[in-house]
Formats: structure tokens, C-alpha cells, sequence
């Protein structure tokens, strides 16, 4: 049997996959999973649910929400929120679990359900695979006064403001912003946060109407920002995704700033601060050598580890650390919050700015970014890539010719017959050159 739960919730197309019934199933199963504690009998579970504004929402809120209160959980109903605001509050409420509607950067006809334990921590796949068993075992059935309500958390969004601007190491006060919101769940709360900060704010793609959500705005998206950063005249601009997890930035002059280089400048300037946890950041296997090459620089160790936040979040929670991330613009600032939060990484960013009087093209200057070249080689066995000869033969060959100065990476996909060739180089016709030659290589000696 497949399994329900991907890399990050439930996700799929609204109404084929991720339908009303499936909704309350889901949400009828978490809430004895994960709202019902032995240890405190009598005591009503709370849960926290949110949404992005993408037209579906509604209903499938409506649904989850069915589900849980119809199961004696009481809810709390935050709105459109951001899924760290959701996560944030889950914690600062002390209540039970939350359940985030979003299906991040996704277009809008899609959507997903993403559940968050107590603390408004990821779950583990150990309470995914419960909540996937309990789809099974007929739900509770509480009646009379012990069915659960549904309740507007009226102060949601105000509460996630005044806890980001808490964070500040600094005002933005004299800093000029161009905020991209990607029609999606942080164009509320993202441009009052840069505003309280002190920030002169220029705000796009913050009029979502349900169906335009990452349309053509956001993270994945930047020539619209790059445009409005150079026209207005702004010191950098900030783009989220639809849900706001993620951020990617824009330097004075248009140049995109990618997660890597964020993540740079952050765990410098935590390390100045003397805040950067044993002096080391976690990235994943995909962020650039150039990143581990300015770490190594500034004396800051890089922790590598799969490609996936929920990897880095699992590295992190091990060893305490407390900055972490991927090239993609999940930022995760541990002393603040339990998942990658864009406006707060960009608040963060931009007081970086603020404070150094440096550039954002400087700040990010810090990392060399080499030239990557990615290859997907189709209809191979994925499984041999560590045991053909072969193969590995033609991966000690290349990273011999590129020494220092780059390196290989082959990654089997973990959805489909694939496996990523990147390399990196100082040039990318180097890259591109070594690239191609591996990916024949694969295509030849794995071929199906």
C-alpha cells in the first residue's frame, strides 16, 4: 500500500486526492493520535488549524475542522496564517497539535494537510504512520457535552507579529524593502511586520483572490521583485513562497540572494553575536561548495545532511543546533522558531543590513557560488548507483580533475527511476562538461 504521507503532509490535487471525506478522516484520526493523552484524563484537547488563501481552503477547513471537534477536540481557528505562524502558535497557546491547509508553492489548484505536534514541531513518521493505522479503527464519537467547539482565534496574527518583531536584533528604520507575498499566506501579516519594524515598505503579489497564489509572484518567481527593487530604489527585496516557509532575497541591484548565501550571512553574523550554537550550521547535500568554502573561512562548520528540511530539522533537534537550512530558502532560526519561517528570515536579513551598513550584494558576497549543472538521467536502475563499478570508476575520475576546485554529487531520486547528476566547477562550462560525461556514464552502466 502507498503511502499516504509524502515529505511534508499530505499533498495533492483538491477534490481528487485531498477531498472533504479525507479531510475529516484525517483529522478524526490525529485527534486520537495526537490529541488524546492517556496521562491527563478529562483534560479537552486543543488544536490550532490554518490555512493559505488558495480557494480550497475553505473547504477543507471546514472539513478538518468537522473532524476534530465532532471528536471532542476544541478549535482554535486562526485564519490565513503562514505555516511557521501556525507552528508558532501551537506552541505559545500550549495547545495540543495544529493542522496547517497549505500546499506551499504548489499552484493553486492543489492542496495539502500538515499536521504539527506539540511545540508545533514536525511529526515523526512514527505519528504519521499512527495517524495513517487509525484510518482504519472507527472514529470517536462523543455526544452531548463532550463534543468539541469551533472558535475564531481572534488574535492570531497579531500575536505571530509581535513575536517576530520580538526576535529583531535591531529596527529596519531607514531600510527601503520590496515585499513579493506571492498572492499567498503571508500578505497580511509579512508587510505589517516590516512596517512595525521601521522599514519603508514597497509590497507585491499581496492581493490574493484564491486562484492566483504563487502565480507568476513569490519565491519561485523573482523577475517581478528584481524589477520593483531597481525601480523603487530599494536597499533589497524579500520573497516568500505561498505559505511564507521559505525566503529567497533580491541584492540593491536585482541579484537574487538563494538560500545558501542567506544562510551565510545569518550564521556569521550569530557567530559575531556569539549565538551560533558550537559554532556550526546544518545544510543539506545540495547546498553550494561555495557555502561550505565561506563557512570554513569564518571558522563556522558545516553539518550536511539529506535533502529536505525535515532532514535538517532532525540534524539539528539531535545535536542542539540552531541554524539551519536549504539552498531553496528554508531557513530555519531555531531560537525562534520550530520550522523554516520566511518573514522571519527576512526581518533578519534585512536588520543584518541594517546593522552592518553593509550592502545585501556585499553580505552575500561572502560565498563564491559555483557554477552547478544538474543532469535527471531517466530509466536507470537508481538502486546500483553505489555498487556499479563502472559508475563509481567514472565518479573518482571526475572529482580527480575537479580537486578542489568543485565536486560531484549522484542522488537517486526517491520518487521515480532517477538519479541526479550535479556537478560543480569554477566555470560552468567545466560543470557542464564533467556533468554530461557522468550522466552517460549512468545512463550506459544502469540502463534498465
Amino acid at each position: 500500500m502507498t503511502r499516504l504521507f509524502g515529505t511534508d503532509g499530505v499533498r495533492g490535487k483538491a477534490n481528487e486526492l485531498i477531498t472533504p471525506e479525507l479531510a475529516m478522516q484525517l483529522a478524526q484520526a490525529a485527534a486520537v493520535v495526537l490529541g488524546f493523552n492517556e496521562s491527563e484524563p478529562g483534560r479537552r484537547p486543543v488544536a490550532v488549524v490554518a490555512k493559505d488563501p488558495r480557494i480550497s481552503g475553505g473547504f477543507i477547513s471546514a472539513a478538518i475542522e468537522a473532524g476534530l471537534s465532532s471528536s471532542g477536540i476544541e478549535v482554535q481557528d486562526a485564519g490565513t496564517l503562514p505555516t511557521p505562524a501556525a507552528a508558532y502558535l501551537v506552541a505559545d497557546l500550549g495547545a495540543d497539535f495544529g493542522v496547517m491547509i497549505s500546499a506551499s508553492h504548489n499552484p493553486a489548484p492543489d492542496n495539502g494537510i500538515k499536521f504539527l505536534a506539540r511545540g508545533g514541531e514536525k511529526l515523526t513518521d512514527a505519528q504519521e504512520d499512527a495517524i495513517e493505522a487509525q484510518l482504519n479503527v472507527a472514529p470517536l464519537r462523543p455526544v452531548g457535552a463532550e463534543v468539541g467547539t469551533v472558535a475564531r482565534f481572534a488574535d492570531a496574527e497579531d500575536r505571530y507579529v509581535v513575536h517576530l518583531l520580538q526576535s529583531m536584533p535591531s529596527r529596519l528604520d531607514g531600510i527601503k524593502v520590496v515585499l513579493d507575498c506571492a498572492h499567498g499566506a503571508a500578505s497580511g501579516c509579512s508587510p505589517e511586520a516590516f512596517k512595525a519594524a521601521g522599514a519603508d515598505v514597497m509590497v507585491i503579489g499581496a492581493e490574493p483572490d484564491g486562484l492566483n497564489i504563487n502565480e507568476g509572484y513569490g519565491s519561485t518567481h523573482l523577475e517581478k521583485l528584481q524589477e520593483a527593487v531597481v525601480s523603487f530604489g530599494a536597499d533589497l527585496g524579500i520573497a516568500h513562497d505561498g505559505d511564507a516557509d521559505r525566503c529567497l532575497a533580491v541584492d540593491h541591484e536585482g541579484n537574487v540572494v538563494n538560500g545558501d548565501q542567506i544562510m551565510a550571512i545569518l550564521a556569521i553574523a550569530a557567530k559575531e553575536a556569539g549565538k551560533l550554537k558550537d559554532d556550526t550550521l546544518v545544510a543539506t547535500v545540495m547546498s553550494n561548495l561555495g557555502l561550505k568554502i565561506a563557512m570554513k573561512n569564518n571558522g563556522i562548520n558545516v553539518v550536511e545532511t539529506g535533502v529536505g528540511d525535515r532532514y535538517v530539522l532532525e540534524a539539528m533537534r539531535a545535536n542542539g543546533y540552531n541554524l539551519g537550512g536549504e539552498q531553496s530558502g528554508h531557513v530555519i532560526m531555531a531560537d525562534h522558531a520550530t520550522t523554516g519561517d520566511g518573514v522571519l528570515t527576512g526581518l533578519h536579513l534585512a536588520a543584518r543590513v541594517a546593522v552592518t551598513g553593509s550592502t545585501l550584494k556585499d553580505l552575500a558576497g561572502v560565498v563564491n557560488v559555483l557554477p552547478q549543472v544538474l543532469i535527471n538521467v531517466k530509466g536507470v536502475d537508481k538502486a546500483q548507483v553505489t555498487a556499479n563499478e563502472g559508475v563509481q570508476r567514472a565518479i573518482a575520475v571526475a572529482e580527480a580533475e575537479l580537486g578542489d576546485t568543485g565536486r560531484v554529487l549522484l542522488r537517486p531520486s526517491g520518487t521515480e527511476p532517477v538519479v541526479r547528476v550535479m556537478v560543480e566547477a569554477s566555470t560552468e562550462e567545466h560543470a557542464r562538461e564533467v556533468c554530461t560525461k557522468l550522466a552517460s556514464v549512468v545512463s550506459e552502466e544502469l540502463a534498465l
